[in-house]
């Protein structure tokens, strides 16, 4: 169908399409003047969303806020919402509202949510363009009723929104303050494991001197360790010497009274050597000389065995110091390794309260930021305009619904046309022939309708037919 074979349809038909283009109009307008008149007041509230928490100071992500609109105007057209509107307004204790209730509903359900569906069917919610700016419409046969019902929504919003804030907060402070006896109970049973730890090994303070005064001590002991067993060595030769080379050695060569032992008895022995060659062995002389050398060789032999025993008990006593010395310094060495066992678990205890305290200081601060969240009746929404009894309609809209029903009843009468003609095709040009036949149109006919003159009694005289040749 091109747009000639269109065009003759239209003017073909053109009673019909007018015809339906004036049922709709009359209809439309007939609706539009019978229609009761109705009100429409707004309301408009502010958003002030930053995506700041006033009160904690946290930023919120930034692919949350192009959903915060939305967000809001879902809220206010939630059931919630409206069921606080009609409790704040308390249309539900209205006898005539009981009665058209059940009359409505056959007493099926509540009158709360009957009324809480009826608002919301006439609640209208607009955000504006590019703006934190939202306005609560509702319309009504009532100026005074539209007004309260649009301001009623505006405030129950508003403390419906500072609810859904606080509330979460509100369990989460329940939840925290459980956790924060908790902690608080790990806190202490952590500190009496390490009070009673610091009793029983005697530590006094939980700094590290301790410790490496101890090991300062073994230190030293270790050193004098090695320096009484050099002495013990040497000790040990001296003795194996002085008992084994007697005269020969150095402790005993060295002995003052050994020497002047060896020198008298070297002098007694040279004159008794010289009255031998003088006197015989029986005088008395060489006698008594002889009984002084034998006295000389006694104390000399004497006292070399005292300096023996002498070195024999200094190199004992040497010895006896390094052993005393070596368990000295094993039992330093186990105090040591015994204190750093304790240093060591005393870290472990320490790291437990440390850990127990941080925990429970996270939690009390977290508890104490919650608890003044759950508290708090801040809200970010406030009435830019509160809501007013409309002085004029808003409905019916007349010449706006006439003019919608002209364009309607237009298409509407094409449609119906195109239908009629669908059902029914005949032929009004030669591509029509030629469609319906599938055969080409050699020439047409032109026939003019014959002209009537009515006056002088003339005869009705018929135009004379044309023939076209294509």
């Amino acid at each position: 169908m091109n747009v000639h074979q269109f065009l003759l349809i239209l003017l073909a038909r053109k009673k019909l399409i007018l015809a339906v283009l004036a049922a709709t109009v009359l209809l439309t307008l007939g609706y539009s003047l019978l229609q009761a008149k109705t009100y429409k007041a707004t309301a408009s509230v502010l958003l002030n969303y930053k995506g700041v928490d006033p009160l904690t100071g946290l930023t919120m992500p930034g692919q949350l806020l192009p959903g915060y609109m939305a967000t809001q105007i879902d809220i206010i057209g939630s059931k919630n919402v409206a069921l606080r509107v009609v409790d704040q307004l308390k249309l539900a204790s209205s006898p005539a509202v009981v009665a058209q209730f059940k009359e409505a509903s056959d007493g099926r359900g509540t009158v709360q949510d009957w009324l809480a569906d009826l608002l919301l069917r006439k609640l209208e919610i607009v955000p504006s363009r590019e703006s934190s700016v939202l306005e609560i419409s509702f319309k009504g046969a009532d100026p005074t009723f539209v007004a309260a019902v649009a301001n009623a929504f505006a405030d129950e919003y508003q403390k419906l929104s500072v609810q859904l804030k606080t509330e979460p907060m509100k369990k989460a402070s329940t939840y925290f303050d459980q956790q924060t006896k908790q902690l608080r109970d790990n806190l202490e049973a952590a500190q009496a494991r390490l009070s009673k730890y610091q009793q029983e090994k005697g530590i006094v303070s939980l700094d590290n001197n301790r410790v490496d005064v101890e090991l300062s001590r073994l230190n030293d002991l270790s050193a004098q360790m090695v320096a009484a067993q050099s002495q013990s060595i040497e000790a040990g030769s001296r003795e194996r010497m002085a008992n084994g080379a007697g005269g020969s050695s150095p402790d005993v060569a060295n002995n003052a009274m050994v020497q002047n032992l060896r020198v008298s008895l070297s002098m007694a022995e040279s004159k008794l050597a010289e009255m031998g060659q003088r006197l015989a062995r029986n005088h008395p002389q060489y006698v008594a000389s002889k009984a002084e050398v034998d006295q000389l060789r006694r104390q000399l032999n004497g006292i070399v065995s005292n300096v023996s025993s002498s070195v024999s008990n200094n190199a004992e006593v040497l010895r006896q110091r390094e052993n005393e010395l070596r368990s000295a310094v094993a039992a330093q060495k186990i105090k040591v390794l015994e204190l750093n066992r304790a240093r060591d678990e005393l870290g472990v205890l320490l790291k437990d309260v440390e850990s127990a305290q941080r925990a429970y200081d996270a939690t009390s601060q977290r508890l104490s930021q919650t608890r003044i969240e759950g508290q708090s009746e801040q809200s970010d929404i406030s009435t830019l305009n509160p809501a007013t009894p409309p002085m004029a309609a808003d409905g019916p809209r007349v010449l706006f619904n006439t003019l919608v029903s002209l364009l309607l009843g237009t298409i509407l009468g094409v449609a119906i046309a195109l239908l009629a003609e669908m059902l029914n095709r005949p032929i009004r040009s030669p591509g029509d022939l030629k469609e319906s036949l599938g055969i080409p149109v050699l020439g047409t006919i032109e026939w003019n309708p014959p002209r009537r003159y009515n006056s002088a009694g003339l005869k009705n005289l018929l135009n004379p037919r044309r023939l076209r040749l294509n």
